[in-house]
């Protein structure tokens, strides 16, 4: 850990950090707007896809039930890119009034709520690709293997290391 200059006294972080708390909300505001631009170009992905599929002439085979499903996820992929764009109209409306640390708390939320919603929508397109093209049981399928991933890979996995972490065992 570096020598705090006497002009900034308590600066240091837990994590070790020499930043003040205004530096500090200023790096969390840029980490949580890289993870933004990674989430919605995905959900922009998948919401171009979904838009585009209702256009497509194979679209009017769809019976009742994949028609009701496919305005569930089109209304799921607006929710996504409402909550993942959440924290930026915050900031706006915030901006200059030495909010930063209020704002990244949004964020941090906005985030975790639309990675739920992402994830989600992720499966659900997944799964209703599977029923069109192949059949319910394939979509059941698929949906249950992808839910295992996401959860193990999005879920498990970080809460296992931050465990470690807090434990000292990534410390080495």
């Amino acid at each position: 850990m570096r020598d705090v200059p006497d002009s900034r006294p308590g600066d240091v972080a837990p994590d070790g950090r020499d930043e003040t708390s205004a530096e500090r909300a200023d790096r969390n505001w840029n980490e949580v707007l890289q993870e933004l631009r990674v989430l919605q170009t995905g959900t922009q992905i998948l919401t171009g896809f979904l838009l585009a599929l209702a256009f497509q002439p194979a679209f009017r085979d769809l019976d009742d039930a994949q028609r009701a499903f496919y305005l569930v996820l089109v209304v799921l992929s607006a929710l996504s890119t409402i909550v993942a764009l959440a924290p930026v109209a915050l900031h706006r409306v915030l901006f200059r009034q030495r909010a930063k640390p209020e704002i990244v708390a949004y964020g941090h939320a906005a985030l975790i709520t639309a990675l739920a919603t992402v994830s989600l929508l992720l499966l659900c397109v997944v799964a209703f690709v599977f029923d069109v093209v192949v059949d319910a049981g394939a979509s059941l399928t698929v949906a249950a293997v992808l839910a295992t991933l996401i959860l193990v890979l999005w879920v498990v996995v970080p809460l296992m290391m931050r465990r470690s972490a807090r434990t000292g065992g990534a410390a080495r």
